[in-house]
């Protein structure tokens, strides 16, 4: 039974898929047409579709394991020939910058890589498939799908292309700031502490949480933040807090 076949045998079952992609026109979008299109398809579909009545069909997810090797590889050959002056922990920081959820999720976005992700009515009802952590994964999936089925060349060359050809844009990128992290270093090199990340708030449902929270450095409040997830709560938290909190100059 193929893959899509498969999905379909979900009608009447605890779970239905929401539609066939059409793949085709996401070939066109990568510039790489697939010898077996069914790995594409397995590329596609998210954990929640994959369930029935008599257990579990197979997902996306280890593809995405499988991607996200290939990715960093890529990247880091890239970046190790691009730049023979980079020290280990630059090349490390820099690759983490190219291949990390908001990267692959802003470039799956662009593409319209949502549109061709397979899951349950449930979890697109649920905001699923904006969810930067489905399409980073997705992207990450596919990855694994091209390595697969045209080998390390063909991976290789759509790294470069969707990715690594749009480095310094990427890396010139405020989102990509590790604010937490740099608020971390100020404070400890003021002989301050460490900042401390207290929730607020968190409303709303699990599948939709919004979560408040705000730093102190000592027994000082600076900047709250909120966001969809407690990370993203606290790297705005922390961005805030620069602006009450700024760097000090020599």
């Amino acid at each position: 039974m193929g893959l899509w076949n498969s999905l379909k045998s979900l009608i009447g079952g605890k779970t239905r898929v929401v539609y066939n992609p059409d793949i085709d026109e996401l070939q066109l979008i990568l510039g790489y047409r697939f010898t077996n299109p069914n790995i594409l398809k397995h590329a596609l579909a998210h954990r929640s579709c994959c369930y029935n009545d008599t257990g579990r069909l197979s997902s996306n997810e280890r593809l995405e394991f499988l991607g996200d090797s290939v990715l960093g590889l890529a990247i880091a050959e890239l970046l190790y020939k691009d730049h023979p002056d980079l020290r280990e922990g630059e090349l490390t920081k820099t690759k983490a910058l190219l291949v990390n959820e908001t990267t692959l999720s802003i470039i799956g976005e662009e593409i319209g890589l949502h549109r061709f992700i397979v899951m349950s009515p449930e979890e697109d009802r649920s905001g699923g498939r904006y969810r930067p952590s489905i399409v980073s994964d997705s992207f990450e999936s596919i990855m694994g799908a091209v390595y697969l089925d045209g080998g390390s060349e063909a991976a290789s060359d759509l790294v470069f292309r969707l990715i690594y050809s749009r480095k310094k844009e990427i890396l010139s990128d405020e989102s990509q700031r590790n604010f937490k992290g740099e608020l971390l270093e100020l404070v400890q090199s003021r002989g301050e502490g460490m900042p401390q990340y207290r929730v607020i708030s968190q409303e709303g449902p699990d599948h939709c949480k919004v979560f408040e929270i705000e730093v102190y450095i000592g027994s000082t409040r600076y900047g709250t933040g909120t966001g969809r997830s407690k990370k993203e709560a606290e790297q705005k938290a922390a961005a805030a807090t620069f602006e009450k909190f700024p760097p000090q100059h020599d």
